[in-house]
């Protein structure tokens, strides 16, 4: 069993690696950290190096606390809350965490469509997580 984590370089998603780091720790089982991208989308050159340099700094963080990890890049198509639950089914996942940002007084109304999708149709538990300010 594992602990699933989407990750993207925000202080919501480096909340949720944090959180779901120490999961995998507590439970004592590997993180699958989750990269989702749509294919077909071109990222800007700049973009995609800053990406890859703050996966770069995360896997030095797990490796230093001696986490066991398994890093997923998708680029099926689908969107990250898609490729999320698909994953976490896949690997029988503990749990899955995602992080959360904050929203308006009307963007509460809508919580966000990933987010929202996780929460209603992941199999297992999942946990949210907000950054902190």
């Amino acid at each position: 069993m594992s602990v699933v984590v989407g990750y993207i370089p925000t202080k919501e998603g480096r909340a949720a690696l944090e959180h779901a780091a120490s999961e995998a720790k507590l439970r004592g089982c590997d993180l699958i950290l989750v990269n989702s991208t749509r294919s077909g989308r071109d990222p800007e050159a700049e973009a995609a190096r800053k990406f890859e340099e703050s996966l770069a700094e995360v896997r030095s963080d797990l490796e230093n606390q001696q986490i066991s990890f398994v890093e997923r890049s998708l680029a099926r198509g689908q969107d990250p809350a898609e490729d999320l639950i698909d994953v976490a089914e896949e690997v029988d996942a503990q749990c899955i965490v995602i992080g959360l940002r904050r929203r308006s007084p009307i963007g509460k109304l809508v919580l966000g469509s990933n987010a929202q999708r996780i929460l209603l149709d992941a199999r297992c538990p999942v946990i949210a997580v907000k950054a902190t300010s």
